[in-house]
């Protein structure tokens, strides 16, 4: 089982950053999946540029070939989002729009950043990923401040989250398996 913890912002400063370590360091004392960071300032895509709607696979430029390889490979997702102007970065759903197929029936986890915890970007991005064929778990974690380390509540909530995404992935494998 491998699961991407997508850190869905660029911003300078940003303090998604050690959320996003912190997640990884709790998931990857577990045994039952594999965590990979893919951190969207590192994988540099640029604004969506391919001719051909995502749904019809058809890509034409080798970074999004590339791109698609990378999302292919993981079984699910925990996605890392701060709360900008009551959604997700941009550069988060320009990522997410260069493909289609390669989310099909995965499943994806959150974590929210900012004032209200991230819980609006949180929800935008749901349905987002619904168009996709994204399951979402329901439990989420929300950081509205403080300690960027995870407070008790956190952790629990965290393990929770975390518990739900590896069940709905490895459930959603069986679907993957007839569709291809």
């Amino acid at each position: 089982m491998r699961i991407a913890v997508v850190l869905g912002s660029t911003r300078p400063g940003r303090r998604s950053e050690a959320v996003a370590q912190w997640v990884l360091k709790v998931a990857n004392s577990r045994a039952d999946a594999t965590f990979d960071l893919i951190d969207l300032a590192e994988v540099d895509l640029p604004m969506l540029d391919e001719p051909m709607p995502a749904i019809v696979g058809q890509y034409q430029h080798e970074h999004t070939r590339e791109w698609a390889s990378r999302i292919a490979s993981y079984d699910g997702f925990v996605f890392i989002t701060p709360e900008y102007n009551h959604s997700f970065p941009a550069v988060l759903k320009n990522a997410i729009d260069y493909l289609y197929a390669e989310w099909n029936d995965k499943a994806a986890g959150f974590v929210g950043v900012g004032g209200s915890g991230g819980l609006r970007a949180v929800e935008q991005l749901r349905l987002v990923l619904a168009e996709l064929k994204v399951a979402t778990v329901r439990t989420q974690v929300a950081f509205g401040g403080g300690d960027l380390e995870g407070e008790p509540q956190h952790h629990d909530t965290l393990h929770v989250m975390l518990d739900e995404l590896v069940a709905w992935a490895s459930a959603l494998r069986s679907i993957r398996a007839v569709a291809a």
